[in-house]
């Protein structure tokens, strides 16, 4: 009760204006053993990348009046972190071994409409810029974009990429309904690729699905977003909107969701059920072998998992994540560590390495 009660607190605070640097929870997490930096691997100084870490503004926020609590203020442990203050934070990431946070905001705005949209994506790639400016070998971030408006969003990318620094675009599972391979978006992926910018998904749950989801369990996060993600990552494939953008460089949250749990079974279902596969759409190779194109991040707990992952997508295409301040991996260092199927430089490689090539980050 106690720890609810200084949540709630915590909360309202936050949405007043007045930042908190904890709720208790998180600091004494972090403070259980764990590596700290510098990262070394076989005594090789690794930088550590953590591609999946979030952040709030209450800048943008206030642009929804009434609404910004409940958008930026989800009642789950860690939300009041995600308005950052930079000693705390860099404080947290010391305690995590992580060198960089790629920082991304989970867009509440799809829904809006297209002006009120636009105006929070920009207060947001405009504060992510400069607090990446702020701490350059600290932080890098994913842009938000309006996608419920794909030609604010070519342009929205081309600013974040060109002018502001920023690394790429996170975006959600699915836009109004409205699944990624639809054409209306490929303008923006088209752009992406053009870019080289990297797009990083992240899941917002499956609504649609709330009344099997109900109950005990938290079950529209906890099987909803991996859903979602399983969801968007096959339209992709199986309308064929990889073999158009070839190029196109996509990071799954959480380990890509269910799907390469499963993946197998998409290179069977077309032979098996032709009547629900598009003859006109003829794929350039098997469902499973997009999954070696795509990036996954880390964030699946255990070292079978991680295992599997990698035989499924190659260890190559996986890169860190801990969905901080959220507290689901407050130590996702050491979880690569005690991964003992991967050798030294796949450790290194899953540590920090890969991103830093796909982000074009310095090391």
């Amino acid at each position: 009760m106690t720890t609810r009660r200084n949540f709630l607190k915590a909360s309202t605070a936050a949405a007043t204006g007045i930042v908190f640097c904890s709720c208790g929870l998180l600091d004494a997490r972090a403070q259980q053993p764990g590596r700290t930096l510098p990262v070394a691997v076989n005594g090789k100084r690794v930088k550590t990348i953590d591609v999946h870490a979030h952040c709030h503004f209450r800048e943008a926020g206030a642009l929804l009046g009434a609404d910004a609590a409940a958008a930026q203020l989800p009642p789950v442990r860690g939300a009041a972190e995600a308005f950052i203050e930079i000693d705390q934070r860099l404080k947290a990431m010391d305690g995590q071994a992580v060198d960089m946070e790629v920082l991304s905001i989970n867009p509440f705005w799809y829904g809006r409409d297209r002006d009120l949209a636009a105006q929070i994506v920009k207060i947001q790639n405009e504060k992510l810029a400069e607090l990446c400016a702020s701490k350059p070998d600290r932080f890098a971030a994913f842009a938000s974009l309006t996608l419920q408006a794909p030609d604010l969003a070519v342009q929205e990318l081309e600013t974040a990429i060109k002018k502001q620094g920023l690394k790429g675009a996170a975006i959600g599972g699915v836009v109004a309904g409205v699944e990624f391979s639809d054409p209306k978006f490929y303008p923006v992926w088209a752009k992406a690729e053009e870019l080289g910018a990297v797009l990083f998904i992240h899941p917002q749950g499956t609504p649609e699905l709330g009344k099997r989801l109900s109950g005990n369990g938290w079950l529209g996060n906890t099987i909803g977003n991996p859903l979602e993600t399983a969801i968007a990552l096959s339209h992709l494939i199986f309308e064929g909107t990889l073999d158009r953008f070839p190029g196109l460089k996509v990071i799954a949250a959480h380990g890509g969701g269910f799907l390469p749990s499963y993946a197998d079974r998409s290179d069977h279902a077309c032979m098996v059920g032709p009547a629900g596969c598009n003859p006109n759409i003829v794929l350039k190779k098997k469902p499973t072998e997009y999954l070696k194109q795509l990036y996954f991040d880390s964030l699946i707990f255990e070292p079978e998992a991680l295992r599997h992952l990698a035989a499924q997508v190659g260890s190559s295409q996986i890169v860190l994540g801990s969905d901080y301040p959220y507290p689901w991996e407050l130590h996702p260092v050491d979880r690569i560590f005690a991964a003992t199927s991967f050798s030294d430089d796949e450790k290194a490689a899953i540590l920090g390495t890969t991103a830093a090539k796909l982000l074009k980050i310095p090391t």
